[in-house]
């Protein structure tokens, strides 16, 4: 289902100014005006109203004033109605996490997570300041959807087909692959083959945390519950290396320039979705549809320029977004 805009012209006729011509008048006279004056005056107010009723009728586009959009009416009972009749969302993300969700100066998240997640609330015709963002970390993001604490969560949240045993997903919207962080002067660990007798670190709850037990059984795995944790051990030495998406690694790297470094490839496929109570099959052909449009308008590449193009400034092609059968 997707929104549609109409431009509507809000304009006031200039009656005050002419009241207050009429009032000057006779103030300065201090008697009533003359006719003439007043026949003058209705004239004028009348060929005003007659100009602004010929501007009306032409081209919307030559205005300056903002178009006003009008609101989507959603079928009865769906969740896309209810959020709208309650003006109100609570959305799940990140607050650890540079580049996709990081709280900034003034206590606000911000990165392409929150901004992909304001695409979807604007759609639903939610005001800004009434999306309410809350900190989700990897380990809570299905609890949280289950007892309904959030509406959604975008929270580089990888869709798999465990978590869609209890959660349902839209997207995804971006891909990411798992790799290695570790000191910028570190020599000896250069992939996943070479962390024998390393401590590594990762997030509880999280896939690269499952992942790297499998893919690398012989490392010491040091799990903290967010990502920031990881990359202050590493810097203290208390670690060997970090292991998560390339994606969230570039951002805690551009945290901190010159302290970490990448090393080997990418040993996984990390699709990002938007988490969502689960069947709730109406909701996620919503958010699928506002994500392809956003892909196709401009509104991804400006959320993407803005956030992780500052450190990628290629953006890949948005992924298909997988509309499964639940």
């Amino acid at each position: 289902m997707r929104m549609s805009l109409t431009r509507s012209k809000r304009r006031t006729a200039p009656t005050d100014a002419i009241d207050a011509t009429d009032s000057t008048t006779r103030a300065a006279s201090g008697s009533r005006p003359r006719r003439p004056l007043r026949g003058a005056a209705l004239l004028l107010a009348a060929a005003l109203a007659g100009s602004l009723a010929l501007s009306a009728c032409g081209d919307d586009d030559s205005s300056d004033e903002p178009a006003a959009a009008t609101a989507t009416t959603f079928p009865a009972g769906s969740t896309m109605a209810k959020l709208q009749s309650a003006s109100t969302i609570t959305v799940g993300t990140k607050f650890d996490q540079p580049l996709f969700g990081l709280k900034n100066l003034r206590g606000e998240p911000e990165g392409f997570d929150v901004e992909i997640a304001r695409i979807i609330t604007d759609a639903l015709g939610i005001p800004a300041d009434k999306v309410k963002f809350v900190e989700t970390v990897s380990a809570n993001r299905e609890p949280f959807i289950e007892q309904h604490r959030v509406d959604l969560v975008v929270a580089t949240y990888t869709i798999n087909d465990k978590r869609k045993q209890v959660v349902d997903f839209a997207g995804p919207y971006y891909v990411a692959g798992q790799t290695l962080m570790v000191r910028a002067g570190e020599t000896a660990i250069t992939g996943k083959d070479t962390l024998a007798g390393k401590k590594v670190c990762s997030v509880s709850g999280s896939t690269p945390a499952e992942r790297i037990r499998t893919q690398a059984p012989d490392a010491e795995l040091t799990l903290f519950d967010v990502y920031s944790k990881c990359a202050e051990a590493l810097k203290a030495g208390q670690v060997d290396a970090v292991t998560t998406d390339n994606a969230i690694l570039l951002g805690l790297m551009d945290s901190d320039p010159g302290a970490f470094k990448l090393v080997g490839e990418p040993f996984s496929t990390e699709p990002y979705g938007i988490g969502i109570a689960k069947g709730d099959d109406e909701f996620r052909t919503f958010i699928n549809d506002t994500l392809e449009a956003a892909y196709t308008d401009g509104r991804y590449e400006t959320a993407y320029k803005d956030t992780i193009g500052k450190v990628e400034p290629d953006m890949p092609t948005p992924p298909a977004v997988d509309r499964y059968t639940s």
